[in-house]
């Protein structure tokens, strides 16, 4: 990752002033929600379904950020579900998304989850190369929707 002997921090989100912060970089996934729909969303998210962020900082920037909770299904079992992950396109290709996913793995396995999964819009080829080759990921399914 960039420069020699710059470590990038990886840490999770708690205050309400923090999850504010990593609105800039979450709204390049996340287009079609202006800051305080963000923090609704957020907060409710938090509230009823242990939703959790971490983020990757970078010379005390955030650069990558990543939304996560842990379900429970007949299907999967006991994993966790990455709802978001994106890294500010200014610094994408430095392997910060890989390294925040990675994170997740790892508070997942911690927390006595068996697996991870995550949807991507069928139009991010860039991103399913991403989660099958560089992350180990295999396609598992699609994911329908409907709006009401």
């Amino acid at each position: 990752m960039e420069k020699k002997g710059v470590i990038p921090l990886i840490r999770e989100l708690v205050s309400e002033e923090e999850i504010r912060s990593a609105y800039p970089v979450m709204s390049w996934l996340r287009t079609h929600l202006r800051e305080d729909d963000y923090m609704n969303l957020v907060r409710e998210a938090r509230e009823t379904d242990g939703y959790r962020m971490m983020v990757l900082e970078n010379e005390g920037r955030i650069a990558a950020v990543a939304g996560f909770k842990p379900m429970i299904t007949l299907y999967y079992g006991r994993f966790v579900w990455v709802c978001d992950l994106v890294t500010d396109p200014a610094v994408r290709s430095k392997g910060y998304g890989a390294e925040l996913l990675k994170a997740v793995h790892d508070w997942a396995r911690s927390n006595g989850y068996e697996r991870v999964a995550l949807s991507s819009g069928l139009h991010r080829a860039d991103a399913h190369r991403f989660y099958e080759e560089k992350m180990g990921y295999e396609r598992a399914s699609y994911v329908f929707k409907y709006d009401l």
